[in-house]
């Protein structure tokens, strides 16, 4: 793994309290039309479960006013504290996504500006975890880059990883794994440039 990656947990453990602040804002959702996508497609107060989930605002809250049971995973600690204390009803677990085993399925799967900071080859890895945890019918939500490669951002002033597959590899990878794609947007200029997939698993098993 490139360096970037392999420093992810530590650099958001760190920052908790600066990236809350930031992310937390209150502000306009620009999520929200997704959100709306993705939930049209869960049974009313359904299960989520959201993978990268960071201190809970403002996507699983956003949810979680709107009836749903969360589950949220994340691999910085103090992340899910903030969860914990802010949304105590709720299911919140310190783990590490490549080797998540929940032993359960939920009614939709999210991985929100998470999925996207793990190298191309665990990213492939990640395609049966999703299957895993994903009741039939269930949506997948996640965000990617627009392309296969590398990046490199930046947060509080550290090197921030960003990994990416070629969109035909998420679409084959989707589809050889259960999900089909129900809508995919490149750098969506009404998502703040967030390139998104939604699909949704088959009703085999």
């Amino acid at each position: 793994m490139p360096r970037g990656s392999e420093q992810i947990v530590d650099l958001y453990e760190r920052n908790a309290y600066a990236w809350d602040e930031q992310r937390g804002r209150p502000r306009p959702l620009m999520e929200q039309s997704w959100l709306e996508r993705f939930t049209a497609l869960i049974p009313a107060g359904g299960a989520i479960l959201d993978i990268g989930c960071g201190a809970g605002k403002p996507i699983a809250a956003h949810l979680i006013a709107h009836g749903y049971a969360l589950t949220g995973i994340d691999s910085a600690p103090t992340m899910i504290d903030m969860c914990a204390d802010r949304f105590p009803p709720h299911r919140w677990l310190v783990a590490d996504m490549r080797t998540l085993s929940l032993g359960s399925r939920f009614d939709g799967v999210l991985a929100w500006d998470s999925f996207f900071h793990l190298t191309p080859d665990d990213q492939r890895l990640m395609f049966p975890v999703f299957r895993a945890h994903a009741k039939s019918g269930a949506p997948l939500m996640l965000t990617s880059g627009p392309r296969h490669g590398d990046a490199i951002g930046s947060f509080e002033g550290e090197p921030l990883y960003h990994g990416s597959l070629d969109p035909s590899e998420y679409r084959a990878l989707l589809r050889d794994n259960g999900f089909a794609v129900v809508d995919h947007v490149v750098e969506d200029p009404t998502c703040g440039g967030h390139t998104v997939w939604l699909a949704q698993r088959d009703t085999t098993d």
